[in-house]
């Protein structure tokens, strides 16, 4: 049985942090010098402390950490695109998972600070970092990180709007870029809502992804509302997409689909996510030429010139930033045109 994740709650709590002295001398030189006390940001939410083969079980924790960081490293990819969206930059991350579109958000000598799912910790804690950002399929790692540096886990949970939102914001405040968060913020909250009026009047639609030249189709996240529920149904959740069954998961008994089940249900646009060149797998189909055949040009979608294939980087991998969220937008905007 599907458990829903508790959205985490954000406690923007910006406060001034002592700094211990020793004695109340000290204390009244640093006050006679006009010292600034050092800046905190707190973050809390809902963390699973559950054994990998247990059901969840959720935990709320609460991270202080500090105010305009020199040196973040960050696991998480949407993070890596606000931060770098909101004019910081990122000391260490895992290198050979940075998206193209996003690298101008490193630091010139960024160091690789392992994989999305195993963290280089020697190198890790040589760079002493001041702030370390987990999310999605790097959230494992927040045990071992967290002795390391301060470590917050802003991973999708539930309402994708929400959950941008609650990290623009955050991370607006940790790099004193309130206004911009909010300008930012409030951009793509209203693409986003130009794009579900685009989107929900324009009839029925499924989402597919095509993978080692087979198809699967993706589902609204219903109770799966975090990880790759969440995920699978941005296109609907989010942009507002009409599913052509009423429960698409049902309809697929799974998830894998055949040409034929797109020709039986017929939908008025197909979504379509190409995750060998998210993932960039060697030796496989073009979603295009695994969807040119037959069958295909039977439907609809394929008559009426409504096969969208949205970016497969911003819908597979990254999804949650504010530069990636315009890329969606952008994306769902096409049939406007």
């Amino acid at each position: 049985m599907s458990t829903i994740r508790p959205i985490a709650v954000l406690s923007l709590v910006v406060a001034s942090a002592l700094v211990a002295g020793g004695c109340s001398s000290s204390s009244a030189a640093e006050e006679s010098t006009g010292a600034a006390a050092a800046e905190t940001v707190t973050f809390s939410w809902d963390r699973n402390v559950a054994g990998e083969d247990e059901e969840p079980r959720y935990e709320e924790t609460t991270v202080e950490v500090p105010a305009d960081p020199e040196r973040i490293v960050v696991f998480d990819m949407a993070s890596l695109d606000t931060i770098g969206a909101l004019g910081g930059e990122v000391a260490g991350a895992p290198l050979d998972s940075v998206p193209e579109y996003l690298q101008g958000y490193l630091a010139e000598d960024a160091f690789n600070a392992g994989t999305l799912f195993e963290a280089d910790l020697v190198e890790i804690e040589s760079q002493q970092p001041d702030l370390i950002v987990v999310g999605g399929r790097s959230s494992a790692l927040y045990e071992d990180l967290s002795e390391i540096a301060p470590t917050v886990d802003l991973s999708l949970t539930g309402s994708y709007t929400e959950n941008l939102e609650r990290n623009a914001t955050f991370l607006g405040q940790v790099l004193g870029a309130e206004e911009e968060a909010a300008t930012a913020l409030a951009e793509v909250e209203a693409g986003i809502e130009e794009a579900r009026a685009v989107a929900s009047a324009a009839g029925t639609g499924l989402g597919v992804m095509v993978s080692g030249g087979k198809l699967s189709a993706l589902a609204p996240s219903g109770e799966d509302a975090s990880g790759r529920g969440a995920r699978g149904g941005l296109i609907y959740d989010a942009f507002g997409v009409q599913p052509v069954v009423e429960d698409v998961e049902a309809a697929t008994h799974g998830e894998p689909i055949s040409f034929e089940f797109l020709l039986e249900h017929d939908p008025d646009y197909l979504w379509v996510v190409d995750r060998d060149a998210a993932t960039g797998a060697e030796g496989t189909q073009a979603a295009a030429a695994v969807l040119d055949n037959d069958i295909v040009k039977q439907t609809t979608a394929y008559q009426q010139d409504h096969i969208v294939y949205l970016d497969p980087t911003a819908w597979y991998i990254v999804f949650g930033g504010l530069d990636t969220t315009q890329i969606m937008i952008d994306d769902v905007m096409q049939i406007a045109q």
